[in-house]
């Protein structure tokens, strides 16, 4: 029997890269795998999926089925993630057969917020003050320690707001508990924010790094609305959020590419929000803005490649596009491609729910600020 050990350190194309995942995200990451000249192998229980349907092969099955798991570690050369909720024995199953990278620890790390924040507080990176929920008693105590105003955020599988509940008095304690379901939560502090930024940070085989960043990042509904590259912090701010981006990888032991949020506070601090141990919705500008697209650096990285260069060719925007803007009829897509400096991007879903990312602009400007006005404007031109 073959192990991962067994494999070549660095791969060439024509290697088929594994994907546990098939959205938005596997479909990116499998166009630029195409544009290097390897080949994918998407898992998920999706069938008709974004990566799915341009990906050389997919095994449609859940990531619990330790056969098909396995079977689908023989077939490839590494195995990567397009998101963080696959199950860590799942990834802990391939690795018996193949290179996993990031591997079981880090994604052991970021699926639980508790253990999320404990892991940054160990290696003394700041982040909002917390503390663990597992009861309702434990709700109360929790919030006289931690103070209001504050957010209840569950422990495991909570994105895009979900899972959340704002905590402005003591009296919203029991409503918020039930919002939930009760499950083991975190608490976490308010903080007063002058802004969101992420970095994203590639480390190879050898632990070269590339970085992006800051990007500055707008939410709308607890959605990501609006990317904005570079953020407009100020250059010892974007020093020290790379320097935290720089620890994390090295402490997760990562291969691949990570994404750091932060909060920036009003007061100057950088607290970090969440990790994800896989390219970024904010780093979905870098496939227009940069000489290196997140996801290329993605399979540079996992296949032991030397690192692209991540400069910016002019300032960049993102806007997300989500499933409201199909609800009376198919957007226009024609006025905003019309745009000079705007490009359109879909990710081949065919049900367009609201909240729903069904897709991306990107825009080109002189200016972040430009940047931004312009993407906004070609999203509201759809369907205007």
């Amino acid at each position: 029997m073959p192990h991962a050990t067994d494999r070549p350190a660095n791969l060439l194309p024509g290697a088929m890269l594994g994907v546990f995942g098939s959205g938005q995200l596997g479909r990116m990451f499998a166009l630029a795998a195409h544009e290097l000249g390897f080949r994918v192998h998407v898992f998920s229980p999706e069938a008709d999926s974004p990566a799915g349907l341009i990906a050389e092969q997919e095994t449609i099955a859940d990531y619990d089925d330790r056969r098909a798991v396995e079977e689908f570690a023989r077939a490839v050369d590494v195995v990567t993630l397009e998101f963080e909720n696959v199950p860590v024995v799942a990834l802990e199953t391939a690795a018996a057969f193949v290179p996993v990278r990031p591997g079981p620890y880090a994604l052991q790390m970021v699926q639980d917020r508790l253990r999320e924040k404990e892991f940054l507080r160990d290696i003394s990176v700041a982040c909002a003050p917390f503390a663990a929920v597992d009861s309702l008693a434990e709700f109360r105590a929790a919030i006289e320690q931690v103070g209001l105003p504050a957010v209840l955020k569950t422990r495991r599988m909570g994105y895009d707001g979900k899972g959340q509940a704002a905590i402005h008095d003591s009296d919203d304690a029991e409503p918020a508990w039930r919002q939930v379901d009760a499950v083991p939560c975190v608490l976490e502090q308010f903080v007063d924010l002058r802004r969101e930024v992420s970095v994203l940070i590639a480390r190879g085989l050898d632990g070269a790094r590339a970085y992006y960043g800051p990007i500055a990042n707008e939410h709308s509904n607890h959605i990501l609305d609006v990317s904005v590259l570079p953020a407009p912090c100020g250059e010892a701010t974007a020093r020290q959020a790379v320097d935290v981006a720089n620890r994390i990888a090295d402490a997760l032991e990562v291969v691949g590419i990570v994404c750091i949020e932060f909060f920036e506070t009003t007061g100057g601090e950088l607290l970090v929000n969440e990790i994800a141990p896989r390219p970024h919705n904010s780093g979905h500008l870098t496939i227009d803005a940069c000489i290196t697209s997140q996801f290329e650096q993605q399979v540079r990285a996992i296949c032991g490649l030397p690192l692209g260069a991540t400069d910016p060719l002019r300032p960049a925007a993102m806007a997300n596009l989500l499933g409201d803007l199909w609800q009376a009829g198919e957007p226009a897509w024609h006025r905003a491609l019309a745009m000079s400096g705007v490009r359109l991007h879909l990710y081949g879903k065919r049900d367009p729910r609201p909240g729903r990312k069904m897709g991306h602009l990107t825009a080109l400007a002189d200016s972040p600020t430009e940047a931004a006005a312009l993407a906004r404007a070609a999203r509201n031109a759809l369907t205007s």
